[in-house]
């Protein structure tokens, strides 16, 4: 550095200037000083108590000096003392939290975590910044927010990532502090990463694609509620009540949404309208996928969508069955089984799978059956092709379609006594939960914890008793 030109300008010092006359004064002050403190000191020595006179004065000057210590550090202004750290912020000292972490994954000491927020902001200019500010203060990252207008107040919308050690009614009365009000946090996954534009134009498409995928498209953009189709008749434009939406169904009747935790706002309920004016608009439509697969026994069968349109195979198929088929399916007397399929068939209510003989004729259903965060799968299967693995390849497909829909579990009613559709619950390979009450068995298995090889159950045969 000490060949650099740049560097010796930068640490060169200016010539400093002489002031003789100012040494002189000084010289001269000095002098005089000496003198006069020579003459008091001959002065009280040669007093009568001239030593104890000195003594005595430094003394006083050793405990004035004192006294005046102590009373500066008794009295230092509140200004000046160092700040008490707030046990509610982060201190600003400490390293910031590592936000590049993986996301969704088990919360551990030290790391970040995915939060939700909604809180009620005054519509006026300074409102969103002050409650940003707030959320800086205690070290939290916006990652995406959404804001719903109300008229005098908005709806602010927050996707957050946390320390993990931050509890939730921190987080609240951070936002209460900054002016928010009616504040409400639910943790957050991976999945909502997306921002809001592109996740509704993923919605839009798979509804285009498959009519079953209005009610899980619905739920995946208002958050947690529940969706019924119920008889009746919404007016076209729908209606907004608080926590309740209700929507004309296209397939009739209406969709009632509802959410009891949080009520729905205007920008909410037009997303969810649009999303059932497209349905209206693509009319009937049924994915045209079709799967053959070949048999142990060396046939051939086809596994595809089922809709309204496949009634009259399937109560053909159910005159095929025998009666204690239709008893272990349908939990009840046989005579109501033909009424159920209308109601199974409806892609409003879930997904139903078909298996085809070559010749075309129905042989297999498989249904499922959305019921919040868990699903019912319920399978039958017509006696002359039972055993040969055709209700647990149905059961397989069934489990997929929940976990692509984010579905937390699937769950199975049956009789103790069937045990092909225990069997085929347990070749899915993960985690079962078995509940017995009054001859009814209840297996559920667990999509948020089961890790399943592609095709690790795959080719599995003996599974298809009459199940559910």
């Amino acid at each position: 550095m000490a060949d650099d030109p740049f560097a010796k300008k930068t640490v060169q010092k200016a010539p400093r200037q002489h002031h003789w006359r100012r040494e002189l004064v000084e010289l001269a002050a000095l002098f005089t000083a000496v003198t006069v403190a020579d003459t008091v000191a001959k002065t009280v020595v040669n007093a009568p108590d001239g030593p104890v006179t000195l003594v005595v004065c430094a003394v006083a000057l050793a405990a004035t000096a004192g006294w005046h210590t102590w009373w500066a550090r008794r009295h230092t202004p509140a200004s000046a003392a160092p700040a008490a750290p707030d046990p509610g912020v982060a201190d600003s000292t400490e390293p910031a939290p590592d936000v590049q972490g993986p996301v969704g994954e088990p919360v551990v000491p030290g790391g970040t975590a995915l939060w939700r927020m909604r809180t009620t902001v005054r519509e006026e200019p300074g409102s969103l910044a002050q409650l940003c500010a707030a959320l800086a203060a205690g070290r939290i990252d916006i990652l995406a927010l959404q804001t719903h207008p109300l008229g005098e107040s908005t709806v602010d919308e927050f996707l957050l990532r946390a320390p993990a050690a931050l509890d939730p009614r921190a987080l609240a009365r951070l936002a209460a502090g900054a002016g928010g009000s009616d504040t409400w946090t639910e943790r957050a996954d991976a999945h909502d990463l997306v921002d809001a534009p592109a996740r509704v134009l993923g919605l839009a498409t798979r509804t285009a694609l498959d009519p079953a995928e209005l009610p899980l498209a619905l739920r995946q953009l208002l958050g947690r509620c529940t969706i019924r189709s119920v008889p009746g008749q919404a007016p076209p434009e729908g209606i907004l009540e608080g926590t309740v939406v209700r929507l004309p169904d296209p397939s009739g009747g209406e969709i009632v949404v509802e959410r009891h935790h949080l009520p729905f706002t205007p920008t909410e309920f037009a997303r969810a309208r649009a999303l059932v004016e497209l349905d209206t608009r693509l009319g009937h439509r049924t994915p045209p996928g079709r799967d053959a697969l070949t048999l142990p026994e060396g046939q051939s069968i086809t596994i595809r969508r089922a809709d309204a349109r496949d009634l009259e195979a399937a109560l053909a198929m159910h005159g095929r069955c025998s009666k204690q088929t239709l008893t272990q399916r349908y939990h009840g007397p046989v005579k109501d089984a033909d009424r159920y399929l209308r109601h199974l068939l409806s892609p409003r209510f879930g997904r139903t799978l078909a298996v085809e003989t070559a010749s075309g004729k129905l042989v297999a259903l498989g249904h499922l059956l959305w019921d919040g965060d868990e699903t019912e799968a319920a399978l039958l299967v017509e006696d002359a092709w039972q055993r040969r693995g055709i209700g647990g390849e149905l059961l397989r497909r069934l489990t997929g379609l929940a976990r692509e829909a984010r579905c937390e579990s699937v769950y199975a009613i049956t009789q103790a006594s069937n045990t092909g559709m225990v069997a085929a619950m347990r070749g899915l390979g993960m985690p079962l939960d078995y509940q017995v009450e009054e001859g009814t068995l209840v297996v559920t298995a667990s999509l948020v914890s089961a890790e399943v090889g592609a095709g690790a159950t795959a080719g599995r045969g003996g599974a298809d008793a009459a199940p559910s």
